[in-house]
């Protein structure tokens, strides 16, 4: 179950992705150093459309996540890929963007939870490139904040 208080305001999301809000506290263990434990990050996030309000939080996204996300939308602005996706190991929150054509209009699908045992909120938005770049600059300076940590894997 989520412990968040959402009367709490922590300030500027770290990522934007129209109705998702994604705030990192920081990470899971500071003092780890082995790539696959050291890059799990403590994050909040909180999805709301149409009446619906969505939050999940604890350790469910690593660095690497965010790292991907941002590379595969800067693919996506300059039109080498149709597709971004944030899917990160554990199930409490997924984010697709999609190209719909080449006029440049995209859909985000938000998919989020607290507890991905009994229950899944999905929120789609219509949005369109002009969105990326600030995508593209949150996983960056989130990334500035929070760097991948450790040696990578030579499959990674």
């Amino acid at each position: 179950m989520s412990s968040i208080d959402p009367f709490v305001d922590f300030g500027e999301p770290h990522l934007v992705v129209e109705g998702l809000r994604l705030w990192v506290h920081g990470w899971e263990r500071e003092e780890v150093e082995e790539f696959d434990d050291a890059n799990w990050l403590r994050v909040a996030a909180h999805c709301s459309a149409n009446g619906a309000r969505v939050w999940t939080d604890g350790s469910i996204l690593q660095t690497t996540d965010i790292e991907r996300f941002g590379e595969q939308c800067s693919l996506v602005l300059s039109g080498e890929s149709d597709q971004a996706s944030l899917t990160p190991l554990e199930s409490n929150l997924r984010v697709e963007i999609s190209r719909t054509d080449r006029a440049g209009h995209l859909i985000a699908r938000v998919a989020l939870t607290a507890d991905p045992l009994l229950q899944m909120h999905s929120i789609e938005f219509e949005i369109d490139q002009s969105y990326l770049p600030g995508i593209i600059t949150g996983c960056d300076s989130t990334l500035r904040s929070f760097p991948v940590r450790g040696m990578r894997p030579r499959n990674a």
